[in-house]
């Protein structure tokens, strides 16, 4: 990291106010002092350390703690908020296409991740408007793990030149 002052920073200043009302609770806060607020403190922090120190890395890692934190703090709260493994899949995306945008770096496995997502939070429609192709799907739906675990060993295996 690049300026090491604003990470512990807003980790500080996150805590300590999370700690205080918590000792001192409100009606309006007292259902988001959680576990997943502390998840989105660090995610926050990690994004001001991106973007406020212009260390790009770190917004991976805000995005995703802070995505997975906010995820888990409203999936029970908001009757339309999916609670599917296709939404920590798009926010993991939306972390790698964020951080192209400064890295230039990272694009592929962006729109990977979002194709994928895309088709995991919408795939009983897609399934179901399929209709007549139901049987190949069903057979792509046993393969696609497999699919997956391939694409991963080969982003592994064979590095950009």
């Amino acid at each position: 990291m690049k300026n090491q002052k604003i990470f512990p920073g807003i980790i500080l200043i996150g805590f300590g106010l999370y700690f205080y009302f918590q000792q001192h609770p409100s009606a309006f806060l007292k259902d988001y002092l959680s576990w997943p607020a502390l998840l989105m403190i660090v995610g926050l922090a990690f994004l001001a350390q991106g973007y406020g120190a212009k260390d790009y890395e770190a917004i991976l890692p805000g995005v995703i703690l802070f995505g997975f934190g906010f995820h888990f703090e409203v999936v029970h709260k908001i009757s339309v908020w999916p609670n599917n493994i296709g939404i920590f899949i798009l926010i993991i995306s939306l972390g790698f296409l964020l951080r192209y945008q400064k890295t230039r770096t990272g694009f592929f496995q962006g729109a990977l991740f979002l194709l994928l997502s895309i088709i995991l939070l919408f795939y009983d429609n897609i399934h179901q408007n399929l209709g007549t192709f139901e049987n190949k799907v069903s057979s792509i739906q046993n393969i696609w793990p497999i699919i997956l675990v391939v694409a991963g060993l080969l982003l592994i295996v064979f590095k950009k030149k």
